[in-house]
């Protein structure tokens, strides 16, 4: 039903001419028939009553924008349209990719996306920011930097009142409230707050990298650690302390330096109450409580904290 539908309006049928309702009512009462044991509607049918119900609101349309005459460009590339809807919708049900890299046999959804991945192995930019000349691979990594210069942190915690910069961040966030993580590992059983993380601890079991640097054809199994590792060839240090302009290439490497200058000590022994600025120093101060000893010396068997 849904395919004479698509051929007959590619062609220009008349809809006008022939009583649709009529066949759509006995189309309601055929789909009422066949029901499954389970009492869902088929798959033909309902795409044909989608179909249906999107004809209609075409014919609104078009009286709205040009009363009563007939428009049949504006209803061909509607449903147009409405075909290429369809046909993403059904793809994300079969879980087809028809769109495959020529280098990674990485394979996508939507043409769009393959060509945002293909940028990846060509190294290709084409999101300059317009303030300090920075490119990006996506313009969504465009817009989050601009915030850098912006210092907008739109996503914002409903609970606590804490802003971000990316809404990741915020689910992330989240969890210190809800304490839900809801993906997990099958491997090791290890609980993530977001399908992502999940995604990218499954890479330390499997030990796939995906992510490949075109000059030096180093691996990596996350994209941000390859964005790290490009800038030992550029030379980049986006990170800059605004106090003294020291420059770091990695930005939680600035943020340590931050606390140099605030002497803020974030990190708290429990037993003893003494503050660290970083978590290592912690977990070293640590070890004078519990007496372990971690790193030994593998020529005389020596053990050192």
């Amino acid at each position: 039903m849904l395919e004479n539908y698509r051929n007959l309006t590619a062609i220009g049928y008349n809809w006008k001419d022939h009583n649709i309702e009529e066949h759509s009512q006995n189309d309601r009462r055929y789909g009422r028939h066949e029901r499954t044991p389970a009492g869902e509607k088929p798959y033909e049918y309902i795409q044909w009553n989608k179909a249906f119900k999107y004809h209609s609101h075409l014919q609104k349309l078009e009286r709205n924008q040009t009363g009563d005459r007939h428009s049949e460009v504006f209803q061909h590339s509607k449903v147009l349209a409405y075909q290429s809807t369809l046909q993403r919708n059904k793809r994300r049900d079969t879980g087809e990719k028809p769109y495959k890299c020529n280098k990674c046999d990485k394979a996508f959804l939507q043409l769009k996306y393959l060509r945002a991945h293909e940028r990846t192995h060509t190294g290709e930019k084409p999101y300059e920011c317009n303030q300090c000349g920075k490119a990006f691979l996506h313009s969504s990594y465009l817009r989050m930097h601009e915030r850098t210069h912006t210092g907008e942190k739109p996503y914002q915690c409903n609970q606590c009142g804490k802003a971000f910069v990316q809404r990741s961040y915020l689910q992330s966030h989240k969890v210190v409230h809800t304490g839900v993580r809801p993906y997990i590992c099958n491997q090791c059983n290890k609980a993530y707050p977001r399908r992502s993380c999940l995604r990218k601890h499954e890479r330390t079991h499997t030990g796939e990298k995906p992510y490949i640097c075109n000059l030096c054809n180093k691996a990596f199994s996350q994209q941000s650690n390859l964005r790290i590792h490009e800038r030992t060839h550029t030379g980049e240090k986006p990170y800059i302390c605004n106090l003294c302009d020291k420059a770091y290439s990695q930005q939680s490497c600035f943020q340590i330096h931050e606390k140099t200058h605030t002497g803020e000590k974030p990190y708290k022994c429990n037993q003893c109450d003494k503050g660290f600025a970083q978590l290592r120093y912690l977990r070293a101060h640590e070890r004078t409580h519990t007496q372990e000893k971690t790193y030994k010396c593998n020529q005389c068997g020596k053990s050192f904290a």
